[in-house]
């Protein structure tokens, strides 16, 4: 049997897992056109030269569809030997195209999912299902927004009680002090900003993966909290998860960021709100829970978190840890005071 055709086999064999139909259905009409008869203009194929797939002739291999029938995702199959990503410009084009946004690389074992809005192509253990990807869309992320975000010390604090600077207490610098420890306003110090300002400029240069090496005792979870706000607030995030490694750190970090955030965001840990996680914008969890019986996988759907930040990232994210972290398609940060050189392999934009 020919590699291509191997792969095409998995690759069916996937989308109809994920609820892709190729045929009418009780389910609902056919979702999946094969070896879709729009082709590209020749000067975009002259582009790829000599490694332009000759047997393809221009065709889309899969073009998916959404629940009005129009072009929705381009996914591009390549031989299993192949990595996906090479297809990566040729799919782009693709998708440009049929005017799609989102496109699935796929050789049948290794599958990536690209939001063209968002950032780069991210790596999927399965493919999408079509109301996911569907809802998905209302989410319009704003990079600029996020670029050009005013953050300063009080960046949490104009969360925690917006109005402060106002308070008579807090302008009575012979009662300021007592005013911020009642209240328990957390300023950022000036590293912590440098810190979110550093993810500004590499999302700037297009990068979605980020790394903070922070002694312990410096404030990670604080400077967290001002990440997710950032990208909460500019709308580059729906949902965000925090991943922990132990259940204290679990504890620690809800009731951290609902000191923080409240005002603003709803936090939860998924254990006790197995039910309605989803009314949260940061889900908290260990890592272990993710992975007792491919929970992660069962449960969640690759779209699911818009942002994953692993505490302890050296731990959290090594080993089996690390398939709940490259499960979800979000911008990923890694928190750690014991940086190691596979870890900032890891946290490296392909």
């Amino acid at each position: 049997m020919p590699k291509e055709a191997k792969a095409r086999i998995k690759i069916n064999k996937l989308l109809e897992e994920a609820g892709w139909r190729f045929f009418d259905s009780k389910e609902g009409r056919t979702n999946i056109v094969l070896e879709n008869k729009t082709k590209l203009t020749q000067p975009e194929l002259d582009e790829f030269g000599e490694n332009f797939e000759k047997t393809k002739n221009g065709f889309i291999d899969y073009l998916l569809l959404d629940d009005k029938g129009f072009p929705f995702i381009v996914l591009e199959a390549k031989k299993e030997e192949i990595n996906p990503l090479f297809a990566k410009e040729q799919a782009r084009k693709y998708a440009q195209s049929q005017n799609c946004r989102f496109v699935i690389l796929s050789n049948g074992n290794l599958h990536y999912f690209w939001d063209l809005q968002r950032g780069n192509p991210n790596i999927i253990a399965k493919f999408p299902k079509p109301e996911t990807v569907i809802g998905y869309t209302e989410f319009k992320p704003n990079a600029e927004a996020l670029i050009n975000e005013t953050v300063k010390e009080d960046y949490i604090v104009k969360t925690q009680k917006p109005d402060y600077a106002s308070d008579p207490r807090y302008i009575d610098e012979s009662q300021r002090s007592a005013f911020i420890e009642e209240n328990k306003l957390r300023f950022l110090r000036k590293y912590q900003v440098r810190a979110i300002e550093r993810i500004q400029e590499e999302v700037k240069a297009g990068k979605d993966r980020f790394l903070f090496e922070m002694a312990t005792g410096t404030g990670k979870t604080l400077t967290a909290a001002a990440v997710i706000k950032l990208f909460l607030r500019t709308g580059n995030a729906r949902r965000v998860l925090f991943l922990v490694d132990r259940l204290e750190l679990e504890d620690q970090a809800d009731k951290a960021f609902k000191e923080y955030l409240r005002t603003d965001y709803k936090c939860s840990i998924y254990k006790e709100n197995r039910d309605d996680w989803r009314q949260a914008e940061i889900v908290v969890s260990t890592v272990q829970s993710f992975l007792f019986k491919n929970k992660y996988k069962r449960i969640f759907d690759p779209t699911d978190f818009d942002l994953v930040i692993s505490d302890e990232a050296h731990r959290s994210i090594g080993g089996n840890s690390r398939a709940v972290f490259e499960y979800f398609i979000g911008y990923k940060l890694g928190l750690t005071a014991t940086p190691k050189d596979y870890l900032k392999r890891l946290m490296q934009v392909s």
